[in-house]
């Protein structure tokens, strides 16, 4: 198969609410969508996208945002210009061939993932990104809501959910204690996986837990602000941990430690599906749960990465609800009154 033509755009999505990256907050998603037509063995003309959007860029306080993607928007932009040229009228075989994209995991998950969709290896999984997708809802409170507007949605969770993200670290112990309690007391069956991003001392974080009730704590993620304390917090309290942020670091390799029960996947921080599948077969061949999580993509990427789960991870739910807060669909529908097409999005370059 032989790619005719490549066309890079980029978007950007105001959001209708706050959306947490960590501790800080953001109010637009921006990103890129590469377009490419190919054709194949039998002159069948093939197009596909994909969405490349590193978690970078500032907060709604003008910060640059931490923890998350190391290469920033113009990077991975600068880059797909300069590749377009070489790889037009070449195999899509060269998407998977470029040195030097490590460092750039958002583009290197990108134009595996573009690879991928042109070989087929997504088809025949049928995703409907609208209310009943299969994912964990995500509950945290925005900082202008009341407490009984979170109250509201956790009410509202339809009665075939059962597991449900919170995240903490974000106020006080004494209000995120008592959060938890109340979540619990409306919806008593549900199982909560934490999400603490880092934001606890080994002390805050064995104070947070010990006022919880264990069997309702699936596990947290990040609970330390160093990883190395992560052991320790276990051994004191003995709720169950996951690794997210650890993931993005280039230097990180998996290895089994106490406690560890999962690891939170985001793709677009990794890098390729090769190495996805790597990290992948390490984790379960230690019976560490590989669960697929959103980088606050846009619907063109969440439906990517459901289809991806569905592959991956059919036994597990993954985490992509993230689509409520934008305020129009990209590309791909789900269900929102707007959804920008391609007359919408700025082109960058066309080959």
């Amino acid at each position: 198969m032989i790619i005719s033509a490549l066309h890079l755009y980029q978007y950007q999505l105001p959001l209708d609410k706050l959306l947490p990256v960590g501790s800080q907050r953001i109010d637009v998603r921006r990103g890129l969508v590469l377009k490419v037509e190919a054709v194949d063995e039998t002159g069948e003309m093939l197009t596909e996208q994909v969405e490349i959007a590193p978690l970078s860029g500032i907060d709604i306080d003008g910060n640059p945002l931490h923890g998350f993607s190391k290469e920033s928007l113009t990077q991975v932009r600068d880059k797909l210009e300069s590749l377009l040229e070489l790889l037009v009228k070449k195999p899509i075989d060269n998407l998977l061939d470029i040195p030097g994209i490590e460092d750039l995991p958002s583009l290197s998950f990108g134009l595996s993932l573009l690879h991928a969709k042109l070989k087929g290896q997504l088809n025949g999984h049928t995703i409907s990104l609208n209310a009943d997708q299969r994912t964990i809802p995500l509950l945290y409170r925005n900082s202008d809501e009341s407490i009984n507007a979170l109250h509201q949605r956790v009410s509202d969770l339809p009665a075939d959910i059962h597991a449900a993200k919170v995240k903490v670290a974000q106020t006080s112990l004494e209000d995120e204690v008592q959060l938890i309690h109340q979540i619990l007391a409306i919806r008593p069956d549900l199982k909560l996986r934490l999400d603490a991003n880092r934001g606890f001392s080994l002390e805050q974080a064995i104070d947070f837990a010990a006022c919880l009730p264990l069997a309702a704590i699936e596990y947290i993620e990040e609970p330390c602000q160093r990883p190395s304390d992560n052991v320790a917090f276990y051994q004191a309290i003995g709720m169950p941990w996951a690794l997210d942020e650890s993931l993005n670091d280039s230097m990180f390799q998996f290895t089994i430690q106490p406690g560890l029960t999962a690891l939170v996947v985001k793709p677009m921080l990794i890098g390729s599906l090769e190495k996805l599948q790597k990290l992948q077969a390490k984790a379960e061949h230690a019976g560490v749960r590989f669960i697929l999580s959103s980088s606050l993509e846009a619907s063109l990427g969440i439906e990517a990465l459901a289809r991806l789960s569905q592959i991956m991870t059919p036994d597990e739910i993954p985490g992509l609800d993230t689509l409520t807060a934008f305020s129009s669909d990209l590309i791909v529908g789900s269900g929102k009154p707007r959804c920008q097409s391609w007359i919408d999005l700025t082109l960058i370059k066309s080959c």
